[in-house]
């Protein structure tokens, strides 16, 4: 297991003595799972969580966002309990928008919640619609057809940092898009990431898009879901396309490759 060490910069995301059992406490799906992520100030930071499906890693993301309580341990959000009212949005793989809506009206529904003016909130979410490559859209609906699937998930990701710019949860966000669309929207959150400095914990299953993505990188083994190793991403903090020519970047994916072969091949025997 991986060791979480505090240091001078305040905690934005902790996790503590994390389980999850079911069968009436018979069955470990998730056990001791500690994560701690500290806030870097006019930076944030971007976390990638990877490993074998069914090891956990989206039920971390729904401890953050509340959507999911585990059996025991705590949440952490900036120090404080994780709260009922506690308004942390979460990108998912599936297309979570409201198709009767606007693009407009998705990307505001939480400042319309906060009782914020019209006017107020309209500028704010064109500013992020801008932000996410979709002026000149936000009139239509945000339904298929009418938009993309990276349209839509840039609406999602649009409504989520409107939401709370300073944490977003991203579950497989590309996970269904094709291969060039992935691309761009990979460009396209790097961009968000350096204009809002959030804090942004991202799962996939794509090794070069979590090097190319993350500057800190997470692998979870199954049986019960634990973080086992913790990989620095030493790279430029600012990333183009070129970089994963680098021979740097390729060690690096195929280094991870075999550790993650590593690790489910002993977590199956």
């Amino acid at each position: 297991m991986v060791e979480f060490v505090k240091t001078h910069l305040p905690d934005i995301i902790e996790l503590k003595n994390i389980r999850q059992t079911y069968d009436n406490g018979k069955t470990y799906i998730i056990d001791n799972f500690n994560l701690l992520i500290e806030d870097k100030p006019s930076q944030g930071q971007f976390i990638v969580i990877l490993g074998a499906s069914g090891c956990g890693k989206s039920t971390i993301l729904r401890y953050i966002c509340g959507l999911q309580k585990p059996s025991s341990g705590e949440v952490y959000i900036e120090g404080k309990p994780l709260q009922d009212d506690t308004h942390i949005s979460m990108v998912f793989q599936k297309y979570s928008s409201l198709p009767w809506m606007t693009v407009l009206d998705n990307v505001a529904l939480g400042l319309t919640f906060q009782g914020m003016s019209k006017k107020e909130r309209t500028e704010k979410a064109m500013e992020i619609i801008e932000l996410v490559g979709l002026k000149g859209h936000e009139k239509k609906y945000a339904q298929y057809p009418t938009l993309s699937g990276g349209q839509l998930q840039r609406v999602a990701i649009a409504r989520s940092l409107v939401a709370n710019p300073k944490i977003l949860l991203m579950d497989e966000p590309f996970g269904a898009l094709d291969v060039n669309t992935r691309l761009r929207m990979q460009d396209m959150l790097a961009e968000v990431w350096h204009k809002f400095h959030p804090t942004i914990i991202f799962v996939t299953h794509d090794i070069p898009e979590a090097v190319y993505l993350g500057d800190d990188i997470f692998i979870m083994q199954a049986n019960p879901g634990q973080i086992v190793r913790h990989i620095r991403v030493d790279l430029p903090f600012f990333r183009t396309r070129e970089l994963k020519r680098d021979p740097k970047f390729v060690k690096m994916v195929y280094e991870i490759e075999d550790m993650m072969i590593e690790i489910n091949s002993r977590n199956t025997k």
